[in-house]
């Protein structure tokens, strides 16, 4: 009963301003939190490409399919899904490589036909080149409710690009793969999916009733409700027992124009963790480009590449950028990159590395259109984790929508996620698959 009151006590809080709210009340609140929240637990997800193999004795851990389809198994009650676009049912082309996707597909149907499960889909404005034909079938045989965001009526341009999961405001996942079936045997993917985290996956869901609100809308609102606000964030980050130790995180979301009061923008949790770190920074990232790419004129764009460079020569925090090289990188990506190591040229014992990472293609793997890319969007560092939707460019923080779950470290709490994520990340980078991009 105890866990039930504290949760309507931190609810109520939530929907009053942040510059209301009695900091000393919420850090009690919290602490309360700790002592009576479910156990809750996490784990690291990721797709491992069909014909990506490691060594027997590699770290490994619990698929995205496994995943999906377990979340689908816990759903008593509702599930919502924050998504880009969907092509999870079988390829006539590729049928094998297909499959996971639509098992994944008809368990969804079957939850939404069979099992009385409200499911709820906020999706970005379908185009030519991302169709809504799977969600239309939902929607058709009335499996499932979908919400479309026009980001250009919205907001003038941009998608919603975010990949996540929460069920019955219980469990949750967040992470790097799209609806897609290729996200599940044909790209490299990461995530992190929570079990039994109400207190978290209710903060998620307030981004995802975010989506709700503006969905089939044509512009914002001209303010956000209360009930859409949030108390969780870097000043006040949710501490809570995970995977028996306790964690501090919160929950970030782009862009800034859909971020109620209390939310941090998704650039500044991940320059946060930059920040804060004192020994080393490890990044593994599809696309890297201090660029605003996708608007009418290109424009520099250097938060991220200055926030690095400034790690490197002013704090001798080591650096590792692990980033995907696949048919559709951008040539000027490897500009940008050797820009970078150039810092080593310049500043004493400096360490800054980068390796491009190529996923492995038979002659039938080559003919899957958008595919064989590792498409993580995550950091590590000595002190504190970050897992988004993003890639780092700077119109994934400004105009498109995304979420991250940021877990910066401080004395009270301990580095569980951290210690998870250095086990990929160093697994990759000592693979056979990375390759070190060369100063020239």
């Amino acid at each position: 009963m105890l866990i039930i009151l504290t949760r309507k006590i931190i609810f109520g809080v939530s929907k009053v301003k942040s510059n209301q709210v009695d900091l000393k009340i919420q850090f009690l609140l919290n602490k309360q939190l700790l002592i009576n929240q479910d156990e809750c637990s996490f784990e690291i997800v990721e797709s491992i490409p069909e014909g990506l193999v490691y060594p027997p004795d590699a770290k490994k851990f619990k698929s995205t399919f496994e995943t999906w389809d377990n979340l689908i198994k816990l759903a008593e009650h509702t599930i919502e899904i924050g998504s880009f676009y969907w092509s999870m049912r079988t390829d006539e082309k590729f049928p094998s490589q297909s499959s996971e996707g639509d098992k994944v597909f008809k368990d969804l149907l079957n939850a939404g036909l069979n099992r009385n499960i409200t499911i709820k889909i906020a999706e970005s404005l379908p185009t030519k080149a991302f169709s809504s034909g799977d969600t239309n079938y939902l929607m058709l045989k009335k499996a499932a409710t979908v919400k479309y965001l026009d980001f250009d009526k919205l907001i003038g341009s941009g998608v919603l690009h975010t990949k996540f999961w929460i069920v019955d405001r219980k469990h949750f996942y967040v992470g790097s793969a799209n609806l897609d079936w290729r996200a599940l045997t044909q790209v490299k993917e990461l995530g992190i999916a929570f079990y039994n985290c109400s207190s978290v996956a209710d903060d998620l869901g307030k981004i995802f009733d975010v989506y709700w609100t503006v969905g089939n809308e044509t512009s914002l609102p001209s303010k956000w409700s209360d009930d859409l606000s949030t108390s969780y964030n870097s000043k006040n980050p949710f501490i809570l027992p995970l995977n028996e130790r306790k964690t501090s995180l919160y929950i970030s979301s782009s862009p800034p124009q859909f971020s109620p009061t209390g939310r941090n923008d998704d650039l500044a949790g991940l320059l946060q963790i930059i920040k804060d770190a004192k020994k080393f920074i490890h990044i593994s990232v599809m696309e890297y480009l201090p660029l605003i790419v996708f608007s009418k004129h290109l424009k520099y764009w250097p938060d991220i590449d200055d926030a690095l460079r400034t790690a490197v020569v002013n704090r001798n925090v080591k650096v590792r950028l692990l980033i995907s090289q696949w048919n559709h990188t951008k040539p000027m990506s490897y500009n940008f990159l050797r820009s970078l190591l150039s810092v080593n040229k310049f500043k004493k014992n400096a360490v800054l590395e980068v390796k491009m990472f190529n996923v492995p293609s038979d002659s039938t793997q080559s003919k899957i259109p958008f595919a064989r890319v590792n498409h993580n969007k995550y950091m590590v560092t000595d002190n504190g984790a970050f897992i988004g939707t993003s890639n780092w460019s700077g119109d994934y923080f400004l105009t498109t929508a995304g979420v991250s779950i940021v877990a910066p470290y401080n004395n009270e709490t301990e580095n569980v996620i951290q210690e998870q994520l250095k086990h990929v990340f160093e697994r990759d980078w000592n693979s056979t698959y990375a390759v070190p991009l060369k100063f020239e």
